[in-house]
């Protein structure tokens, strides 16, 4: 088996792997080496194209992730030692590329991140772990401009001070609606939505983001929620008591949570962040779903 180390601002070693030193958060033409490695482990491919895949009336693939049909030449392992974001760079480039055969370990430089709890990467050995662990097939979760979801996106209005204003949808169910005609709330409202890949069948996983992004209260941390002091400010006698107040930014309501195959959200000036990387341009719709190869993950199911 042949081992690719993407080191991605990380000083982590790995004995017996090819390191590769590359940026945080590497760009196409920084891993555009790993096109080259792909086709020298993979000397001729006769499996269905993605194409082929697309036509079958029973597409295999809305199923439980599977293991790869490919057979190579040379097995061949990416370990990604680096954030979220540098997982998500080079998985979107073997998507891009076609190449989802390819094997994958992740190297967190954050144990908590979202990728690195999706992944059930474990915080003793990790490097161990990256080579020597077996693969866990892990739907792939994809943007409708082409980038890979490693561990969470956000989708919301602005700078996320105010309420969302659209609608998002999963598969066919409404998680968030607002027509924007009332003022937006500051504490506790609809805010937009966070999703992560589900690993498993039917791919994704998607929750209502209930207070402001960014936090653009200052002041001292309340003893009351964000729904109190939302009811506070909107009251009338009672505004003084969220006078100053500020709440954690961007939280979930985990009692709203939808799961399927695709998210679609339309809008005014929808912000997409994917793994902690925000979109440069804000947009009017975005799509996020599931790819129609899975990941070869090397993980804890």
């Amino acid at each position: 088996m042949r081992l690719i180390h993407c080191a991605c601002a990380t000083d982590v070693s790995i004995p017996g792997t090819e390191r590769v030193e590359l940026p945080q958060v590497p760009t196409r033409k920084d891993l555009r080496f790993l096109d080259s490695v792909a086709k020298e482990c993979m000397l001729s491919d006769d499996t269905p194209s993605l194409a082929d895949i697309q036509s079958r009336p029973d597409v295999a693939y809305l199923g439980e992730p599977q293991f790869a049909a490919q057979q190579p030449d040379e097995r061949l392992r990416i370990i990604v030692s680096g954030t979220d974001a540098a997982l998500s760079a080079v998985l979107t480039r073997m998507m891009r590329a076609d190449y989802m055969w390819v094997e994958v370990a992740y190297i967190p430089a954050d144990h908590n991140s979202p990728a690195a709890v999706c992944w059930g990467v474990p915080a003793e050995n990790p490097a161990a772990f990256a080579v020597e662990a077996p693969v866990m097939p892990a739907a792939c979760v994809r943007t409708d401009s082409g980038e890979t979801v490693a561990g969470s996106a956000e989708i919301f209005h602005g700078d996320g001070r105010d309420e969302f204003v659209g609608e998002i949808v999963v598969d066919s169910e409404t998680l968030v609606f607002r027509d924007g005609a009332k003022e937006s709330a500051r504490f506790f409202g609809q805010f937009g939505a966070r999703l992560v890949p589900t690993m498993t069948a039917p791919g994704l996983a998607c929750t209502p983001l209930v207070t402001p992004l960014d936090g653009p209260l200052v002041g001292s941390h309340p003893s009351h929620s964000p729904k109190q002091l939302e009811w506070f400010s909107s009251t009338p006698g009672l505004a003084w008591l969220a006078r100053g107040k500020q709440v954690p930014a961007g939280q979930t309501d985990g009692s709203r949570v939808l799961t399927g195959r695709a998210v679609q959200t339309g809008g005014e000036n929808i912000t997409v962040v994917v793994d902690g990387v925000r979109k440069p341009r804000q947009v009017n719709r975005a799509t996020f779903y599931r790819h129609l190869r899975d990941i070869q993950s090397v993980r804890i199911p």
